[in-house]
């Protein structure tokens, strides 16, 4: 037998002993640390930031905000909010917050802090509450009550009422902002031709949803968050101040127009990883 032959019988066990060892060692490796960490805690999971808009806007609206949490790893969800009634915002609003796992920061801007306030409520996995220049109706309050509560709001001189036929079949009223009202009534420290845009896709709300009286409200038993716009033409900054004082909330003041998370959206954004920080 010559020393080629020999050399390729032997090379086979020695190629299949060698490819075993590789692959024994890269399983040690992959199974390892994972063996090893029995007992230890895993990396800390960052809430999901869940925004609700208001009236007049749509999840656009959040568009900033989104970019900064999402840049600074968090999930993040930006609902649409129905606009109809706060009852039946908030149910919507409740069962979105049920298919979404683990704990939830959950913030609302202008009339979304009424739907966030009635839909945390018995939803066990919302652990912060976050108001962005927004209402904090105590059970029975309204959002026009709330907004006429102090001097300062100026949105009845600007709103466009339109007639509808609810889906039940009874009537409504849609509430728009005149187009020509919107950038200084909603939005003044936006450039015009965002606001133009805005102004545009504004989302009607109902007054019945306006002058529907609030549940029970979660900010009496989740932390609070309150972010005042001290240039806030829609719901006067002293109101802001009343409700947030009024919920014990950590607050923050920001010189800003109602879209203070258009304008604003490090600051809002900010304040929601303040709250987002404390959820364990």
């Amino acid at each position: 037998m010559n020393h080629r032959s020999l050399y390729r019988r032997a090379r086979t066990p020695l190629s299949l002993m060698a490819t075993a060892t590789v692959a024994a060692a890269l399983f040690a490796a992959s199974v390892g640390p994972a063996s090893a960490g029995k007992g230890t805690s895993a990396p800390h999971r960052k809430p999901t930031v869940v925004l609700v808009h208001g009236a007049f806007a749509d999840s656009t609206s959040w568009n900033g905000v989104v970019k900064k949490l999402k840049r600074d790893g968090y999930p993040v969800v930006a609902a649409a909010n129905p606009l109809r009634g706060l009852s039946s915002d908030a149910a919507y609003l409740k069962d979105l917050l049920a298919s979404i796992d683990g704990p939830v920061v959950l913030a609302g801007h202008s009339y979304g802090g009424s739907v966030i306030s009635n839909a945390a409520n018995g939803a066990d996995n919302v652990k912060a509450l976050v108001y962005i220049a927004a209402f904090l109706p105590d059970k029975g309050e309204s959002a026009v009550e709330l907004s006429g509560k102090y001097p300062g709001s100026t949105l009845g001189e600007a709103l466009r009422p339109v007639p509808i036929t609810m889906p039940d079949g009874s009537k409504g009223t849609d509430l728009y902002i005149e187009q020509g009202k919107f950038h200084h009534q909603f939005a003044a420290d936006v450039p015009e031709n965002t606001t133009d845009l805005m102004a545009v896709a504004q989302r009607p709300v109902t007054s019945a949803a306006l002058e529907e009286g609030a549940s029970e409200p979660a900010w009496k038993t989740i932390p609070s968050w309150v972010l005042v716009a001290t240039k806030d033409l829609n719901i006067p900054p002293q109101a802001q101040t009343f409700m947030a004082e009024r919920a014990k909330a950590h607050t923050v003041e920001v010189r800003a127009s109602h879209a203070v998370s258009v304008s604003r959206p490090n600051d809002v954004a900010d304040i929601i990883e303040k709250a987002a920080r404390t959820v364990r």
